[in-house]
């Protein structure tokens, strides 16, 4: 960035100043995100509110035109989302004025986001790289067919004292350390871990989102592990609408959402500004973990 962005701006004759995300009503937040078809709920957003940062767009008669976030997990890395601009205002810059704010708190940091196919032309035009493909995996899920367990596996539901173990295994998964992150969502999830020879080497965990519910994070070393910890919340919630965001576009664990009523419904985009975010392909080591699904496409 070349300098501070501009507090303020004018749109439509009004000013429009920016605002602590937490100094705003979250019900017009809620509001400004129907308004682009998003399906947060308030709660959603009160959740991405605690654990994130973040701004809005007000004018000078109290109508919220736009926000962004930015989600910091070390001094090193951050994720950006929630960026989201009136569909009034999608045409005047608005977007990029938000950015520019949300870039200048975050200097210094590398920085990922999942990009709608919208705002993939603003994010690119600020620096940013694409990585890969996010499909959002929703519907009305079905009862999934019997699933046998991996060798030496045995599945569980997550336990308090299993933090430690999960954090770790998502540390490798995810680069950073989501050990507060995943903290916040233990106490809203129903989670499920798979043991093999007393060591956790996958996770799932499962909470109310949007329309229903979604699983993320998953994290796995392969395709048969992660099935395993998905299977139990694809049982659960046969019969009401569940979401799965993944980077597989292939394979077993694609092929076992499309057989539990989940098919893709959208597509968004990986972006990276700075270092990489995403493991280069063919680097990974075989019995590395990975992440099968993603918290939200706010937070990674």
């Amino acid at each position: 960035m070349s300098g501070p962005t501009s507090e303020s701006r004018f749109v439509d004759s009004f000013e429009t100043r920016i605002s602590d995300i937490d100094s705003v009503d979250i019900d017009k937040l809620h509001a400004l995100s129907m308004s682009v078809a998003w399906p947060h709920r308030r709660e959603d957003w009160q959740f991405l509110r605690e654990f994130g940062q973040g701004i809005a767009a007000v004018d000078e008669i109290g109508r919220i035109l736009g926000s962004a976030m930015w989600f910091p997990y070390d001094g090193r890395f951050a994720t950006i989302g929630m960026v989201v601009t009136s569909p009034r205002l999608q045409a005047n810059g608005a977007g990029q004025w938000l950015m520019g704010h949300a870039l200048d708190q975050v200097a210094g940091r590398n920085l990922g986001l999942n990009a709608t196919r919208a705002a993939r032309r603003l994010y690119l035009s600020l620096g940013f790289v694409q990585e890969a493909p996010v499909f959002q995996c929703q519907g009305e899920a079905i009862l999934p067919p019997d699933v046998e367990l991996p060798p030496g596996a045995e599945v569980r539901g997550v336990e308090a004292d299993d933090l430690e173990a999960i954090a770790t295994l998502d540390r490798l998964a995810f680069g950073a350390d989501r050990r507060l992150l995943l903290s916040r969502l233990l106490a809203n999830s129903k989670g499920v871990v798979l043991i093999r020879a007393g060591r956790i080497e996958a996770f799932s965990l499962c909470r109310r989102f949007g329309r229903g519910h979604v699983i993320g994070p998953v994290v796995a070393g392969n395709d048969a592990d992660a099935i395993a910890v998905v299977h139990p919340h694809a049982i659960e919630h046969a019969g009401a609408f569940l979401r799965l965001d993944t980077r597989e576009k292939g394979g077993t664990f694609a092929d076992f959402l499309s057989r539990c009523g989940l098919p893709i419904f959208d597509i968004v985009t990986t972006m990276s500004l700075g270092y990489p975010w995403l493991p280069v392909p063919g680097r990974r080591g075989t019995h590395e973990p990975k992440t099968y699904a993603l918290v939200s496409q706010a937070l990674g």
